[in-house]
């Protein structure tokens, strides 16, 4: 039995879900059922390719002054939106904040807040004081969406906006796709836009019953073998979130659901989304040299084993680096009392480091994990091998070739340009607890439950800020980055990354040698090998794809070839990372062969 319901009712059956004592059983599975899937689907995914077009046709742009629309440059700009007494006003609301972080105004006065752009939508139900109205019209940044053919009748002075659209269309999707509009989700006239957005699969060429029966079956599935507790599925293709659901619950006691605006603990996703988009822009600058070696860069390795390692072999996974290093044990004595300067169970000055409510590390600990990957001894032989000993270190080579905190130049360079502003290390710090999935019963490290902090010990180590985990993230923003790599560099109507830059990072370097690997990216492994297979992806994807996964149950995967985004997002290791059901069920590649089975022939 699969439950369809609607993003509303789908919310009203969770809220219930937690309001019925489980007294029988029999209950228990039926509200199980009832639970199991929550749809967060846009109401435009599911308009036929004929709707879909028909409803951008029908929005005018009845002038656009200075070239205002799409809006550009959207980090340097605060917004705020009045669709107060509008139909459909928290749809509206929604699709502006999928694009930028918002201010929601309330009625209309003449003390609203002054923003850089001010978004009024105005319907047969809208109150307007004409003296609020006529402030605001005099300031430059203000658009007006017009959803009633009569309001310039009564409101003259609505012409006067500098940007005025008209969206006579009654309905929802017509609404939401004026908001898209504005913020370059589409163009006039156009399903083409600088920004993702959701759209139609059928107008995209995917058949959305199809993503909708086979992916609600394999994640509850998923869910009911208990190989993690809730899953998360995003499809995009050609710029367009097409599918986007939730499934299951944060924890397996079945209290909290997921959301669509949870955030996951990425693991090493993280490689592919911190220090690489960094690297990439520096690689486009000439700042960084893939063909000079470690201590070109790190002079503190220049009499390491490590000294004379090239980045690009580094990066590919081809330098003899040893996969990883233990790092938290060095810290326990035998007796199992932690060593000077490591941990302490109070906060102080000497330990600063916040690893979880009562463990912190010392200040300078840093010192000794790098002395510790420095001291490690090389692999004998060259060839792939999976190291995650660089990305501890490429934040430090970021932040000296920039002349800033990595932390803030991946910010203000990269996630901020592109809308990404849940993409974060240390979310605890920007977000409620609520809307962050726990990860694993630490039984061994940290003794408790990791739950807003990040999972890998070396990122914990590492004040959570690490090239090689750390990194936080709904599936709305980490799929805009993914978009950003599929645009070859380019997002919101701005070059980030040059395209050749992109194209360099994701190819096999060195496949006539066996490797697969690209520049911190995976790629099928049946590029080298016909007969390999893998846990995480199809074997449809083509031999152009690339992307990551993540330890804690996480995906993601572009493929240039098919226009496609697909996003997985799930904790699998909760409550222990023992749990291997995600892989020996084959759970991302049945949902990724779901995926290329919906593509239109």
């Amino acid at each position: 039995m699969t439950t369809v319901t609607t993003a509303t009712t789908a919310t009203t059956a969770t809220r219930n879900c937690y309001q019925i004592p489980k007294y029988t059983l029999l209950l228990s599975l039926i509200l199980s059922v009832i639970c199991n899937t929550a749809f967060s689907q846009n109401n435009l995914n599911s308009l036929d390719a004929n709707s879909y077009s028909y409803a951008i046709s029908e929005i005018n742009i009845r002038h656009n002054e200075n070239d205002l629309i799409p809006l550009l440059e959207l980090q340097s700009k605060s917004v705020a939106v009045y669709f107060m007494d509008c139909y459909f006003q928290k749809a509206l609301e929604e699709e502006a904040l999928y694009f930028h972080p918002i201010k929601a105004l309330g009625k209309l006065s003449t003390t609203n807040q002054e923003s850089d752009v001010t978004i009024i939508g105005i319907d047969e139900e809208t109150e307007i004081p004409e003296s609020a109205l006529d402030g605001l019209l005099s300031r430059k940044g203000t658009i007006v969406l017009l959803f009633d053919s009569t309001a310039i009748d009564s409101y003259p002075q609505l012409l006067g906006a500098e940007v005025l659209i008209e969206a006579y269309s009654p309905d929802e999707a017509s609404r939401r796709l004026a908001v898209q509009l504005v913020f370059g989700g589409i163009s006039e006239k156009s399903t083409e836009g600088i920004r993702l957005a959701y759209g139609s699969a059928d107008a995209m060429g995917m058949d959305l019953g199809l993503l909708n029966q086979r992916i609600d079956s394999i994640a509850n599935r998923a869910i009911r073998t208990r190989a993690c507790p809730g899953i998360q599925v995003l499809v995009a293709r050609k710029g367009k979130v097409v599918f986007h659901k939730a499934y299951g619950y944060q924890t397996y006691d079945s209290i909290m659901h997921v959301q669509s605006d949870d955030i996951y603990d990425l693991a090493s996703i993280t490689k592919a989304t911190s220090v690489l988009p960094a690297l990439m822009q520096l690689y486009g600058q000439g700042r960084f040299d893939l063909d000079a070696t470690l201590a070109d860069y790190l002079p503190s390795f220049s009499k390491s084993n490590k000294a004379d390692l090239e980045w690009r072999q580094i990066l590919a996974h081809n330098s003899r680096l040893k996969s990883w290093i233990a790092y938290w044990r060095s810290t326990v004595k035998r007796n199992g009392k932690f060593r000077m300067r490591t941990f302490k169970h109070k906060e102080s000055k000497r330990f600063p480091i916040v690893v979880t409510d009562s463990l912190f590390l010392h200040k300078n600990y840093k010192k000794r994990l790098y002395k510790a990957i420095k001291k490690s001894p090389l692999n004998e032989e060259q060839g792939y091998v999976y190291s995650g000993l660089s990305f501890y270190l490429l934040p430090e080579i970021v932040s000296n070739l920039t002349n800033s905190e990595f932390e803030t130049y991946l910010k203000n360079e990269i996630y901020e340009k592109i809308g990404a502003y849940t993409i974060t290390y240390n979310p605890l710090r920007y977000y409620s607890k609520k809307r962050i999935i726990p990860t694993e019963r630490d039984t061994f490290f940290r003794m408790t439950q990791i739950h807003g902090r990040v999972h890998d010990e070396g990122a914990a180590m590492m004040d959570g800020v690490s090239g090689n985990a750390g990194l936080f993230s709904t599936a709305d923003d980490l799929a805009k980055l993914a978009q950003l790599y599929l645009n070859r560099g380019t997002y919101g109507g701005e070059s980030i990354i040059p395209g050749a830059v992109i194209d360099e990072f994701t190819r096999c370097q060195y496949c006539d040698e066996g490797n697969y690997r690209a520049l911190g990216f995976d790629k099928p492994a049946w590029t080298v090998n016909p007969d390999a297979t893998s846990v995480s992806i199809s074997r449809q994807a083509s031999s152009e794809s690339f992307g990551h996964s993540g330890y804690t149950g996480t995906l993601m995967w572009i493929d240039p070839k098919e226009e496609l985004v697909f996003i997985f997002l799930s904790n699998r290791v909760y409550k222990t990372r023992l749990n291997r059901k995600l892989y020996t069920e084959n759970v991302r590649p049945d949902i990724h062969d779901a995926i290329y089975d919906a593509i239109d022939p």
